[in-house]
Formats: structure tokens, C-alpha cells, sequence
């Protein structure tokens, strides 16, 4: 381990922390700034971090040479809670894995949304359980600090344990939204099998024997079976299905993609023993199982379903003998339909079976049943409904405590048995160190100390395409132990070295020590800066954010980076609401943006995500105990309502068209010019970053 002459900390035995190899060096320091604050240094494996496409962050690469954070939680469920996975299956929570993909939900207008997402992080804890059921029958086993999605937005299974305030907690009669209970899957034996084979070949296979004159051969018996499919999945079931019993079939391209056309590949067969035993394979059973009832309507479905996201959800067919299975497999499961025949135009009428009852029953068939084909399966887009909300009847103690399983997603969120689950957005990077939540974050701090020594060797890699990297979105670069360490000047050299774009998110003037550098990356390879500054108000600073460098001192390195021809724009947040967010109090920092030259300022109304409230509302109960009422009917979730957050914007809007900086396309003077191309076999690089507005509120600004 390396040491650091101008740190005089006094250092511990070293520790072991998981996902480092070598121990990592403990270390403390008597100044006041750092009094109960325990440094862990340690050898990082890699430095660079990929952003989930489902973040919508507008850069896709980050670095945080520093590992801590305030914003904990953590919500847990057990192992055994069936998770819906993107390809519309479900899997037990414990044999989730980073990297799978799953569904979340997003807020699109006035609805919030299924989408898929990633899993990002994945671990396991012990804590007591608690039993929590519903009104389907639907049961889930979580800890009491768990979240779920109700109609009045999220609410923890049970209140805090010692006084203070917590997000509301479930309450008997609430009602959780989700699509509903998840079902069983099909066990895949023999007759599901066969089941599945006489739907699909039934509904889209070509079958058959003929006899007729062939020149040159005395016998014209000809045996054929050929199903072609534009979905490999049902084509390869059916293929691994016949293979079980004992049929052997040859795959080829029936039709090349051309055009909107998709590729189709094929199977067949034309050996006699072949037909034969498919034809007997796909015989009427004469009293279908349960088994082969629904191999029979996941291989229909394969065949002949369609599905929308608007709800529709058919199987049409003019066969009355396959209506009549469908028809009867759908009732013998409790599902309701109906049916629509139709003739005009055909030659035989064509039968439409449609089923009722909305999402909650689509995916019942999907996991009843079994399906190969993903596509159909898909509920993407798809909108979060009241009515297919389910009411809570009891949440027990079970008394004992018992291994419970959490993860990160790209939304933020996960479908655990038909409930729309919050989970952990910053909490992994400490559980997977052995660290607890709350204070850990702030007191114990892992510090990358090759950081620098990593970043040049995965720059150096071919794949490496120059992408733009973002510094600040999680932790903030410039925190008070950068003075002593300098690992983020190590990684801005190396950004330099490399002529690599890049951006820093901080709220410490501390960054004008590297001022030099900005410079020669501004022109080199796009460099821009933003600091955090939500208001000026001294005595709201002094209340709000009594750690924080003064903001004043932070818009004067505004000034001084513009003054040096840095792109620099203001991050106006978080704007408490009834606190600093006053015509006089809003006016005061745009002012000050103006005359300091930011190229633009956003502002951003206080964001309570999980973890967050839970360390502000105390704080507000402390601070302005008047107005603990009113941000309890505001904050039911993690915003506040559009109608605040609005007029708060519009505030600042009014004031930013007081001042020609914010309303003119004009380029300061001081403004350096984009930097030329890179010369041939020089490292790649993406075109200068510009001081874009971003789109959500980045995690550093309540750290």
C-alpha cells in the first residue's frame, strides 16, 4: 500500500474489505473537520463506471474516487419472492443476478409505467421478517423497513422503531399497486409436452402424407412436417420437445430477411416413422390433464396469439375443435372471455377468443401456461391502473430473524409478487464493504488511493472509445479529505494526459486548486463545471447545509472559472420549499449567477428519495416545526407536486429574463474556443461536453 507524505493521520491495522484484494490501510485524523470520520484506503480494481441506459443521465460514464454517502436505506425481501424478470418469467429474488434484466415502473405523464431496467447491485442481509398479506391471497416476506408502491405513494411496512419521523407506514385497507398475485408455473413434464407440441403444430405446423405419381420411383407415398416460425424460442422448443420423444427433425432457412420481412428458419421432417409419431404426438387426448391443458395453450398462444400493450389479448383460429380446447383450457384455469366469430370475406369463419380481466390476468395466463415466444409477453409501456390495486389485510412480526435479499435497478424499483417494490439506491457499495446504513455513509469513507494508476491503464485499452466522463454524480469529488489525498487532481491529469472530455458536479470551491487543469482540458478536450448552490440566504445555509463550504465562496469560484474561460453552470438545488424558495431568496442567487457569468442555471425543487427523508424530516421537525404539516402533504412521495415545482421554476424563470446572460445566445469573450481534433493515433476522444441542462437531480446535492 502506498503511502502519503502529507497525511499525518494515525493509522490503524490494516482490515479486509470485501471486493479489494490486498487489506486496506485504517486511518484517522485528530483535526476537526475529520473528528469520528475513519478513512479506509484502498487498491481499486477498475475506476471507471458504466451509467445504466435506464438512469437517462446525459453522459454514460463516471468516476468517484471516494466511496460513501449519506442516502441510505434499505429495503429487503426473502429469497424465495418470485421476481418478474423482462422476458415475463419470474425468479426467486435469491437467484437474482447483476446484470439480468427485470421490470420497473418509470412516471410517464400521468401515469407511472412498466419498463425494463438492469439489476445493478445484489446482496443479502439478516433482519427480523414480517408477514405481509393481501386480499388475493398474495403474501410477501420482508423486513420492517421495506417499501411498497400504494395508491398514496410509498410507504414503509412498519413506522420507526424510536420516535422521530419516518415515510408513512402501510396501514390495514391500503392499497398496493402492482399487477397482482404472480402464478405457479407449469412443471414441464410429458404432458405438458405434448400439449405444447399439439397446439403449436395444430395452430401453425404443416402436416401430412400423400400419394401420387412420381416419375422414376414406384412408390409415391410422400411424408411431410415443416413448421417455419419468425421466433427462434417456439421453434426451438418444439424442436427439443420432438427430439424427447424420439423424433428427430433437420432446421434450415425457409425465408432471408428482406426488407420490414424478418428472417424465418424452419424444421421438418419427411421420414414416414417421423409424420406418424408427430401425428399421434398432437392426437385429442381423450381427457386432457391439467399438464396438458396448459402445454396446449402455451403452444396455441405461440402459434396464434397476439397481445397488445392496450389490453388486447387474443387467440383466433378457424378450426372449431381448436376453439373448443381453448375455449375449454381457459375455463378449466378461471379465466374469463369472450368469443367473436368472424365471416365477411373469408372462406371459413375465423374464431376470436379474448381474454378478460386486463393485465392482472394476462400475466396469470403468461405464468400459468408458459409461452416460449418473449415478445408477446412483454407489458413495456404498459400503465399502472388503480383498479388492478390490492387491498392490505394483516402485516404480522413472525418474531425471528431470517436472510432477506435486496438490489439496485436502473429505475429504482422491481415487481416482487405482483407489488412494486422500492429498493437501495446508493446503500450497496457500503453493505458489500460490511459497512451498516445510516451513519457509515458519512463516517466511513473508502478511499481509492491508485485511482489515478487504474484510470491511466483502462484509458490505455483499445476498447476505451474517448467517451465523455462525468465526475461528481454520486459523491463529490472535492470533499474535505480531497485536500489531503488529491486523488481527484491525479484522475483529471490523467483525463488531460489522454485529451479525454469530462465534467465535475461539487459544491466545494476546493476545485479552483485544479483550476490549471481545467484549463488545459477546456482546451485539449472539453472540459465544463457546475456547482451546487440552492441558495444565499444566511441563515437557511447556516440551518440547511452547516458542513458545506459558504455559498458565497462557492459562486465566487463560478466567477473565477468563467473569469479563466471555464464553462460553469449553477446548479440551483435543492429550493426548499416555504424555506429558500422566495421571490427575494430566488432573485438574490440568479443575480448573483448573472454577474458571476454561469453559462446556465437550473433550478431544482428539494427531491426527498428514500433514504433522504427519512434524514430530513428530523431535521425539519428540529429546524422549522411549523412546517413539518406542510411538507407532509407534500412530499407523500419523493416530489413534491408539479404545481410547486412549477411555480418554483417559473419563479426563477421570470428572474433569469431580468438578466441578458440568461436570455442572449452570446459567447463571453473570455470563452475559449472548442478544441481542434485530436492528430491521427492520438487516444479517441467524443467532441467537447457543452453546459447542458441536466434532467434529474444528481445525488450529491443533499449529500
Amino acid at each position: 500500500m502506498r503511502t502519503f507524505t502529507d497525511l499525518r493521520g494515525q493509522s490503524r491495522p490494516p482490515t479486509d474489505l470485501p471486493l479489494f484484494d490486498a487489506p486496506a490501510t485504517v486511518r484517522t485524523f485528530d483535526s476537526p473537520e475529520f473528528r469520528d470520520v475513519t478513512f479506509y484506503e484502498v487498491e481499486a480494481k477498475s475506476i471507471l463506471n458504466r451509467v445504466p441506459a435506464a438512469s437517462r443521465m446525459p453522459f454514460e460514464w463516471t468516476i468517484n474516487v471516494y466511496r460513501g454517502c449519506s442516502h441510505a436505506c434499505s429495503y429487503c425481501c426473502s429469497g424465495d419472492t418470485p421476481i418478474l424478470m423482462a422476458d415475463g418469467r419470474t425468479k426467486p429474488m435469491a437467484e437474482v443476478r447483476v446484470g439480468d434484466r427485470l421490470y420497473g415502473t418509470v412516471k410517464s405523464g400521468l401515469y407511472r409505467r412498466y419498463v425494463t431496467t438492469q439489476v445493478l447491485d445484489h446482496w443479502s442481509t439478516t433482519k427480523p421478517a414480517y408477514r405481509i398479506t393481501l386480499d388475493d391471497g398474495t403474501e410477501l416476506l420482508t423486513s420492517r423497513d421495506h417499501r411498497l408502491l400504494t395508491d398514496r405513494g410509498w410507504k414503509h411496512v412498519g413506522g420507526p422503531d424510536q420516535g422521530g419521523q419516518q415515510c408513512p407506514s402501510l396501514n390495514l385497507g391500503d392499497k398496493l399497486l402492482g399487477t397482482g398475485k404472480f402464478t405457479s408455473a407449469p412443471v414441464g413434464g410429458p404432458d405438458y409436452r405434448r400439449g405444447y407440441l399439439c397446439g403449436m403444430i395444430r395452430g401453425d405446423g404443416h402436416l401430412g402424407s400423400y400419394t401420387y405419381a412420381r416419375t422414376g420411383r414406384s412408390n409415391g407415398d410422400v411424408h411431410r412436417f415443416r413448421l417455419a416460425l419468425t421466433d427462434p424460442e417456439a421453434l426451438r422448443r418444439t424442436r427439443r420437445y420432438l427430439a424427447e420423444l424420439q423424433v428427430p427433425t433437420d432446421e434450415f432457412l425457409f425465408q432471408k430477411a428482406v426488407g420490414v420481412r424478418k428472417q424465418i428458419n424452419a424444421i421438418r421432417t419427411s421420414s414416414y416413422r417421423g409424420v406418424t409419431a408427430i401425428q399421434e404426438i398432437i392426437a385429442w387426448p381423450h381427457a386432457p390433464s391439467a399438464e396438458w391443458s396448459k402445454g396446449f395453450l402455451a403452444g396455441i398462444f405461440d402459434a396464434e396469439g397476439t397481445c397488445r400493450n392496450n389490453g388486447g389479448f387474443r387467440i383466433a383460429n378457424t378450426d372449431p375443435s381448436i376453439i373448443h380446447q381453448i375455449t375449454s383450457g381457459l375455463r378449466r384455469f378461471g379465466f374469463s372471455l369472450h368469443t367473436a366469430i368472424e365471416t365477411r370475406g373469408r372462406p371459413k369463419p375465423l374464431t376470436s377468443v379474448w381474454l378478460r380481466g386486463g393485465l392482472r390476468e394476462r400475466l396469470r395466463y403468461f405464468h400459468l401456461v408458459d409461452p416460449a415466444i418473449t415478445r408477446k409477453r412483454t407489458i413495456a409501456g404498459v400503465a399502472l391502473t388503480p383498479h388492478a390495486s390490492r387491498r392490505l389485510v394483516s402485516i404480522e412480526p413472525l418474531g425471528f430473524e431470517m436472510p432477506l435479499f435486496d438490489m439496485t435497478t436502473g429505475t429504482g424499483d422491481f415487481i416482487s409478487n405482483g407489488t412494486v417494490s422500492h429498493n437501495c439506491f446508493a446503500r450497496p457499495s457500503h453493505t458489500y464493504l460490511n459497512f451498516d446504513a445510516g451513519l457509515d455513509f458519512e463516517r466511513r469513507i473508502v478511499v481509492k488511493v491508485n485511482a489515478a494508476e487504474v484510470l491511466r491503464r483502462e484509458l490505455r485499452r483499445k476498447s476505451w472509445t474517448g467517451a465523455h466522463v462525468a465526475m461528481g454524480t454520486n459523491t463529490d469529488p472535492y470533499q474535505r479529505c480531497e485536500g489531503r489525498y488529491r486523488l481527484t487532481r491525479g484522475v483529471l491529469e490523467v483525463l488531460r494526459d489522454y485529451a479525454n472530455p469530462c465534467s465535475v458536479l461539487t459544491k466545494s470551491p476546493l476545485l479552483l486548486r485544479d483550476l490549471d487543469l481545467f484549463v488545459e482540458l477546456a482546451e485539449t478536450a472539453g472540459f465544463s463545471a457546475n456547482l451546487s448552490i440552492g441558495t444565499l440566504d444566511e441563515e437557511v445555509w447556516r440551518r440547511s447545509e452547516p458542513g458545506t463550504p459558504h455559498p458565497k465562496a462557492r459562486m465566487a469560484a463560478v466567477k473565477q472559472l468563467v473569469a479563466a474561460g471555464i464553462p460553469c453552470g449553477i446548479l440551483m438545488a435543492p429550493i426548499l420549499p416555504g424555506i429558500s424558495d422566495s421571490p427575494e431568496q430566488l432573485r438574490a442567487v440568479v443575480r448573483a449567477a448573472a454577474d458571476a457569468g454561469a453559462s446556465h442555471l437550473t433550478p431544482l425543487t428539494l427531491h426527498l428519495r428514500p433514504g433522504v427523508k427519512e434524514e430530513f424530516m428530523p431535521w425539519l421537525e428540529e429546524a422549522y416545526p411549523e412546517l413539518v404539516p406542510d411538507y407532509q402533504r407534500l412530499y407523500r412521495g419523493s416530489n413534491a407536486p408539479k404545481a410547486v415545482r412549477e411555480e418554483i421554476a417559473n419563479r426563477v424563470r421570470t428572474e433569469k429574463r431580468r438578466h441578458p446572460a440568461f436570455t442572449s445566445p452570446t459567447t463571453p469573450s473570455t470563452a475559449r474556443r472548442l478544441p481542434e481534433p485530436p492528430p491521427r493515433g492520438s487516444p479517441p476522444r467524443d467532441p467537447p461536453a457543452k453546459a447542458s441542462e441536466p434532467p434529474t437531480q444528481l445525488s450529491l446535492i443533499l449529500g
